[in-house]
Parts: structure tokens; C-alpha cells; sequence
């Protein structure tokens, strides 16, 4: 391969140029038809030839080069169909390059302009008369900065002619799936024939694409499934609750459980007395009851002599659990732990003391619990928390606190963000899921509605009154995801203002930078009825529940996701009381902002929204994955190709039972960089 071929690789982020067969066109451009000047149509893109009849330099409205052609040289009549381009940006060699008379042939997308039909910045090149079109429709690759399309197709015809394309997959599969063969298929979308359907191969619903999109899918759910398999491997101690701590702990709770957690707890259970490590997500909608749920399978461990995990992504989050085991556990003469990076001192050390001598049954905290010089003394459990929050990197480091040589830790996922089934089937492919799909009896239903800011007057009017009836409210402030300070300075200007628009109620605040004391203060304050007004950042997002909060305002709505929108909401609608939660939104609204406020307006129902988010995000934003390190899908689409996705799976299964070869081989070629952070 050429040394300058070579260097396209690299740019793109590929170790070898071999894997350049598979960086594919984003679209595609026909430049094997000429159009004629006087059919060509706005907003459609065509080549077109002609003669140059005079290229000008205008100044105004600003420098540019405007170049009008016709389709002869000898067409002189004012009515002659005629194309102006125009060139924004121009050297002195392309007005030298465009003399009246000189043939050339331009390819762009026409709009109707000043002077008539024009192009913008075509591509163009000086032709002679009878210049060969081109053979095959002309791709259009994902690029980066300094890296033209000409490099990239030269680069990948070199590789196309150095790989080896043999066929991976067996005939049998193949034909049953009714699938292209990979060569073929590979060839066609790098130099699709000019009859090729030009809107399939756009949609990507052409046969070709069919196939590769197969082959990508199959990729995922082999590296994933040989995971599981290796997990299935592995040792784990079996949790069986030797002391009937379950039975007391469920005895004791002041309403029984829903049957949809009696389900979960009955599929988690008979994970953990297996002689395998558990791989299990626990997924339910805001306030469901997984903490419930998660607490009966740290009773497992603790009840066969071990010790439990949990680990939450914000100091806030992990307190409230921390606070909520404490008060399930302790009855039952269990020593609950916290450790979060907050903890200093004596504490701290007792804290550790206790975590390696084993007194400590249920350790709960932060990302501080997988730190150097956290040593557990028999950790068999690892909860975590709003999962996708946590790096893999993170997750692997907790769950190696508790590996010995011969055993792995068991491990239970929480996430409050329901995962849409096809993306469940897909990146989750390794993993155990359940359900809880039903809310505990008293959640009241919470009205939502959206409020423009130029009305904000009217909302801080409404909470004095609202809250002058005996109820409590939350102010969430804005998320500025590009600095905390402003984010800080944002909270504590609206706790100000509310203070000073609503002195005859108790207003309190909380946010991410108060010390670990100061916000257990404040919120048990709120709990107990002695704050009417708390003022927030987005720290309350998870975990905190104040059956009398019945109303929230979260402000400049627009800026936040769905997910975030929606785990907010749940923070209400806890109690007896008829439960609001007003969105305040800034115009104008960008189109994206006006979808995702008008979902969550509309819905309460937390699979919905989480499918409307996959739409929305796509799958790499919505789990997380961007963070985390998931190879994200680049060609299938899981809203559209859910029984592609279904297809695949059944194949790896079938593969990995059969045909040991083709999975080393389809993995090779897929995903040369290995799938080492599958393994989280």
C-alpha cells in the first residue's frame, strides 16, 4: 500500500489499513449521469456539463468568484437555460483555471438564487468533450480535518485489493437468512453499480447493507456471549441465607412487596446461590422499589457469612441508601458501613477497621469504596447503583475488591433508566435482566406542565400559596454541564431570590459542593417538615424521597435529557397529596428541546420515554457508552433493524455451539481491537 495510503488509516483511527474494508460510505452521489442544465431541480443533486461563458470577482455583498455556464459555446440567447456557481473561497489559479470557453463539469445540489438557478461550492474539474462519466456511484466516507474523500477512496480501493474478503460465515446460515454473500455485498457499497437503487442504499434497507449490518451484530452479540460463557466459568461463592435474615428483614416492612420485586427477588436469589458469578440488572422505573430489592440480596450474602457492596455515583445518592440500610438492618443486629471520599480521619480509619476485619456486613459509599487501601475481609456482593454512571473501568475495580484466586464477587446492576428491549438484546447480551415493572400501591400520579420563563413570576406566586397549605416543594436549578461554579452561583442566586420573594417560608438549598454533613443536615431538615422550600441543584435526581414534597419547578428545563427530566419528576408524587411538577423552559426552543419537553409532558410511563430517548440520543448517549467504552454499533439501527438483531443472536448461539472457527475469525475481522471492556 502507498506510504500516503497508509497514513489514511491512522488518521481515522484504525490500526490497520486491512480495516479500512469496513469504513463505509455515509452516503452516496451520482456522477454517472449528466443532467441537463435546463431539467435540473432545486434541492436535487446533479452533474451537470457545460462551457464557461465568464467568471467574475464580485465584492459584494462580499468577495466571491461567480462563474456562469452554459451547455454550448455557441449558445448566445438571453433565454438559453444557464447555471451560475459561486466560490466563497478562491485562489488566483482557479479564476485563471475558469477562462470563458473551457469545458467543465459540476457536481453540487442547485437552489434558486439572485440570478437564477446556482451551486454553492460544487465539486467541479476542466473536462474535454466526450470525458468518460463515472463507472459506479461515488461514496461519501465519514472524514476528519486535513483528510480529503479522494485519499480515503484510494485508500480503500488498496486495501480492498490487499484483504482477504473470503466468506466467514456457513452457506447454510447464509441462505436461510436469505443473506448476500460478504465480497459481493462488501463491493457493492464501496462502488455500487449506476443502477443501484440510490434511496436504498441511502436508508441503508439495500440488500448489501443488509448483510453487513448482520455481520456487525453478530460481531456484538459473539464478543459478548463468549463473555458470558467465560463468566459461566468462573467460581463464585453460593449465597444461601444460612440465618433467615430475609424472612425477618420482609416481616418487618410496613407493606409487603409488589409481586413484580417478589419476581426480581426470586430470579436474583437463585442467581446468587449458584456456584457462577451473577451478571444480573435490576431495572425498574423511578420509584419502584429496587433499593428494596438490592437490600434482600445483600441479606443472601450477609446471610452466608459475607459482605455486601453498594456503590452509588454521588455522595447524595449513596447517603440516602446508606440511611435506608441503616434503618432496614440494624434491627436486625447488622453493622451497616459508609465510606465516601468526604470521610477523614478517625472515621475513616474506623471505617476501614471495620471493612477489612469483616464487622462491617453491608458497606455502603461512593467510587471510594474500590480506592487503594479499601481492602474488604469477604466482599461476595457488588451493588451498583445508576450503573451507567460509573466508568467500566470502575466497575471491574470494585468487583476485583472482593476476587480471590479462586472466586469473583457476584454482581447486581441498578438502573432506574428502563432499557428499551433491542438495546437490552444488544449491549446488555451478556447480562441476566429483570424487571420490576409495576409501582408499589400510593404513588400517586404527578400532572406535568410546561411553563414558558417570561411566567416565572406567576410560579414563585403559586409556591407561596402552596406551600402555605401545609405542603413542601423542590426548586431544581439549571444543569450547566460546562461549569460548576456557574452552575453554583446559579443555585445559590435562586435560593437568594426565593428567600427574598418568599421570606414567610423556610428555604433551604442543597448542591453537589456542600460537605457530606452539611447535606445529610439540610435534607433531613426538609424531611422532617422544617424546610418548606428546598432549592437544588440536580444532586436530588436519585434517591431522595419526601412523601410531603408534592410540588417541583425545575428550571430552564430545556437544558436537561429525558432520563434526567424524568428520574427528577420522581422525586414527587410519593405521598397522599396531588403531585405537579412544572417545567420552566427559555425560548426560543431548539426542535430537539421542544421534542423532549413535550415527552415528558405527555408521559409518565418510564419504557416509553426511554424509547423515545434511544430515538432521540441514540444508543452510545444513552447508556453511557461513550464513557464507558462499549464499541458503539456504526451501521445497524436498533429501532428499524430489531429483527436483524434477533437474527444475530440465534446465529451466535449457534456458532459458538458449532463453529469455533468462524466466530475467531468473524471477531477478527470485526473487532481486531478485542473486546476487553465487554467484560464490565
Amino acid at each position: 500500500m502507498p506510504a500516503k495510503a497508509a497514513e489514511v488509516h491512522e488518521k481515522l483511527g484504525y490500526a490497520r489499513a486491512a480495516e479500512l474494508i469496513l469504513h463505509l460510505p455515509l452516503r452516496y452521489e451520482d456522477e454517472t449521469r449528466l443532467t441537463p442544465i435546463r431539467d435540473l431541480r432545486p434541492g436535487l443533486p446533479a452533474l451537470v456539463e457545460g462551457v464557461v461563458a465568464q467568471a467574475d470577482v464580485q465584492y459584494r455583498p462580499r468577495r466571491q468568484l461567480v462563474v456562469e455556464v452554459r451547455e454550448r459555446a455557441d449558445e448566445d440567447d438571453a433565454l438559453a437555460p444557464t447555471l451560475f456557481f459561486r466560490l466563497l473561497h478562491f485562489y488566483p489559479n482557479q479564476l485563471a483555471q475558469l477562462k470563458p470557453g473551457n469545458r467543465i463539469r459540476l457536481f453540487g445540489e442547485p437552489r434558486q438564487g439572485f440570478h437564477g438557478l446556482e451551486m454553492v461550492h460544487p465539486r467541479y474539474r476542466l473536462v474535454q468533450p466526450g470525458t468518460p462519466l463515472a463507472d459506479c456511484l461515488t461514496p461519501v466516507y465519514p472524514s476528519v480535518a486535513g483528510l480529503s474523500q479522494t485519499a480515503i477512496r484510494k485508500a480503500i480501493a488498496a486495501a480492498l485489493r490487499e484483504a482477504d474478503l473470503s466468506e466467514l460465515l456457513p452457506a447454510t446460515l447464509l441462505t436461510r437468512l436469505k443473506l448476500s454473500e460478504f465480497e459481493p455485498a462488501l463491493r457493492r457499497l464501496h462502488t455500487p453499480p449506476p443502477e443501484a437503487d440510490l434511496f436504498a442504499l441511502d436508508a441503508k434497507t439495500d440488500p448489501a447493507w443488509q448483510r453487513l449490518k448482520f455481520d456487525e451484530l453478530l460481531a456484538q452479540q459473539l464478543a459478548l456471549k463468549r463473555y458470558a460463557l467465560a463468566r459461566h466459568r468462573l467460581a463464585a461463592l453460593p449465597l444461601k441465607d444460612e440465618r433467615q435474615l430475609i424472612e425477618r428483614y420482609l416481616a418487618r416492612l410496613p407493606f409487603a412487596p409488589t409481586g413484580a420485586q417478589r419476581r426480581a427477588m426470586q430470579e436474583i436469589l437463585h442467581d446468587l446461590a449458584g456456584r457462577h458469578p451473577m451478571n444480573r440488572l435490576l431495572q425498574g422505573d423511578v420509584g419502584s422499589g429496587k433499593t428494596l430489592v438490592a437490600a434482600v440480596a445483600c441479606l443472601a450474602a450477609v446471610g452466608s457469612g459475607q459482605q455486601a457492596a453498594v456503590m452509588a455515583p454521588t455522595e447524595i445518592l449513596a447517603e440516602q441508601h446508606y440511611l435506608k440500610f441503616r434503618d432496614w438492618l440494624e434491627p436486625l443486629r447488622l453493622k451497616v458501613v459508609w465510606l465516601a471520599a468526604a470521610l477523614k480521619g478517625r472515621a475513616k480509619r474506623e471505617a476501614l477497621d471495620q471493612i477489612a476485619d469483616g464487622s462491617a456486613q453491608v458497606v455502603v459509599g461512593t467510587h471510594a469504596l474500590f480506592q487503594e487501601g479499601v481492602e474488604f475481609h469477604g466482599l461476595a456482593l457488588a451493588v451498583v447503583d445508576e450503573q451507567h454512571r460509573f466508568g467500566v473501568a470502575q466497575r471491574l475495580a470494585l468487583r476485583h475488591k472482593g476476587q480471590h484466586k479462586t472466586v469473583q464477587p457476584h454482581l447486581l446492576m441498578l438502573s432506574a433508566t428502563p432499557i428499551p428491549r433491542s438495546l437490552a438484546m444488544s449491549y446488555l447480551a451478556d447480562l441476566d435482566v429483570s424487571v420490576i415493572d409495576e409501582l408499589p400501591p400510593g404513588r400517586t400520579p404527578v400532572t406535568t406542565k410546561l411553563i414558558a420563563m417570561a411566567r416565572r413570576a406567576e410560579v414563585i406566586e403559586r409556591l407561596r400559596h402552596y406551600c402555605a397549605d401545609g405542603a413542601q416543594a423542590y426548586w431544581v436549578c439549571p444543569l450547566i454541564e460546562e461549569s460548576q461554579k456557574l452552575e453554583l452561583k446559579a443555585a445559590l442566586d435562586t435560593f437568594e431570590e426565593m428567600q427574598a420573594a418568599l421570606p414567610e417560608l423556610k428555604v433551604g438549598l442543597v448542591h453537589g459542593r456542600m460537605k457530606a454533613e452539611e447535606k445529610a443536615a439540610v435534607m433531613a431538615a426538609f424531611k422532617a417538615g422544617a424546610i418548606q422550600l428546598l432549592v437544588a441543584t440536580t444532586v436530588i435526581e436519585v434517591g431522595v424521597d419526601v412523601p410531603n414534597a408534592s410540588l417541583m419547578v425545575i428550571d430552564h428545563a430545556e437544558r436537561m435529557g429525558l432520563a434526567q427530566l424524568h428520574q427528577l419528576r420522581g422525586r414527587v408524587g410519593r405521598g397522599s397529596r396531588e403531585s405537579t411538577c412544572l417545567l420552566l423552559y427559555a425560548e426560543p426552543l431548539s426542535d430537539l428541546a421542544r421534542q423532549r419537553l413535550k415527552i415528558i409532558r405527555d408521559s409518565q410511563d418510564g419504557f416509553a420515554i426511554a424509547r423515545e430517548d434511544l430515538k432521540l440520543r441514540g444508543p452510545g448517549e444513552f447508556l453511557g457508552a461513550r464513557q464507558s467504552g462499549l464499541p458503539l454499533l456504526r451501521f445497524a439501527d436498533l429501532e428499524n433493524d430489531v429483527a436483524l438483531l434477533e437474527a444475530a443472536r440465534d446465529a451466535a448461539d449457534e456458532l459458538l455451539k458449532h463453529d469455533p472457527v468462524a466466530v475467531k475469525r468473524h471477531l477478527e475481522r470485526w473487532l481486531p481491537q478485542g473486546a476487553a471492556f465487554l467484560l464490565a
